[in-house]
């Protein structure tokens, strides 16, 4: 999704993930490169290709005048509303067609898929930790897919399950 908007707007991804970041508040390019995994050379490449189209400006630190800032220009922050827009406005549509009853429902739903891709996550940290340190995890194998690995148990359904 963010490759395809980058590039309607003629951005890189990296480029538009930068004005996603700088569109909540000015940042330096070495935490610009830290948010978007990135060297610092490489943040700054971002940062010049951004300036050049006018959608951040470099400004120096409050504190401390050795440091620069980058700051959403205008310009900036009207290229990622435009391209955001539409896809805002078509979930606010489809917001309206659920009510509250089934809203609820979405809601646990996404809160628990999140948290169940968090848990996933942080496993796979950890395995590839123990891998880094010669510790073989057990790969899934080829066949395996939603449909053949065993089911989580379920939990009762009802008032009482949320």
């Amino acid at each position: 999704m963010r490759h395809t908007i980058a590039r309607a707007a003629g951005l890189s991804e990296h480029e538009m993930v930068a004005l996603q970041h700088l569109s909540r508040g000015s940042i330096g390019p070495a935490e610009l490169a830290r948010l978007l995994g990135v060297s610092t050379a490489a943040s700054t490449g971002i940062a010049d290709r951004l300036a050049a189209r006018g959608h951040v400006v470099r400004r120096a630190h409050a504190a401390d005048r050795r440091r620069t800032e980058l700051h959403l220009t205008d310009s900036g922050r009207a290229e990622v509303l435009a391209h955001l827009s539409p896809m805002l406005v078509a979930l606010r549509a489809l917001d309206e067609d659920f009510d509250d009853d089934e809203k609820a429902v979405i809601e646990r739903y996404l809160t628990g898929a999140t948290a169940a891709l968090g848990r996933i996550s942080e496993q796979a940290g950890g395995q590839a930790a123990g891998q880094a340190a010669g510790q073989a995890g057990e790969p899934l194998s080829p066949e395996a897919s939603p449909r053949t690995l065993p089911s989580p148990p379920r939990r009762p359904r009802g008032p009482t399950a949320r």
